[in-house]
């Protein structure tokens, strides 16, 4: 079983990997949640990084970090929880299925292969970060290290 979900994260980054060579990227729908009550968030698959800041905090979200420690050291968003891309399927029993899950690395590339990964497994309440956290230092907001 562990080496077939290991597997299976394999194929996916070499299939992203190919399709990822291009520069297009599809159109982030965004609601406003900033004064949505708990319970009632509703956040589409691919989220920006000014709908993370406006939920990020709220206890019913949950946001991963998927890039390596090293990375992860040289600056994240405040109070992101580190499980590195290889580790995800050894680490599933760590990501809630009852709060929304927001995921993110460096660019968004790891980080939406494992919301599909994430998907495949059952959850249905993961969403990726688009831009991850370069186009969160780009929008001004703070890292921590």
């Amino acid at each position: 079983m562990k080496r077939k979900l290991l597997l299976m994260i394999l194929l996916v980054m070499l299939e992203t990997a190919v399709a990822c060579s291009s520069n297009t990227a599809a159109p982030v729908a965004e609601a406003p949640v900033a004064d949505v009550a708990i319970g009632e968030l509703d956040l589409a698959d691919t989220i920006n990084v000014q709908t993370v800041a406006s939920v990020k905090d709220r206890s019913d979200v949950f946001v991963i970090d998927v890039r390596e420690q090293f990375e992860y050291d040289e600056g994240h968003i405040p109070g992101v929880t580190l499980i590195p891309m290889g580790e995800v399927a050894d680490r599933l029993a760590e990501i809630p299925t009852d709060k929304e899950v927001i995921v993110t690395c460096r660019s968004g590339n790891r980080s939406g292969q494992v919301t599909d990964f994430l998907r495949q497994q059952g959850f249905d309440n993961v969403h990726n970060m688009e831009g991850g956290i370069v186009a969160w230092e780009a929008a001004g907001y703070d890292v921590e290290q």
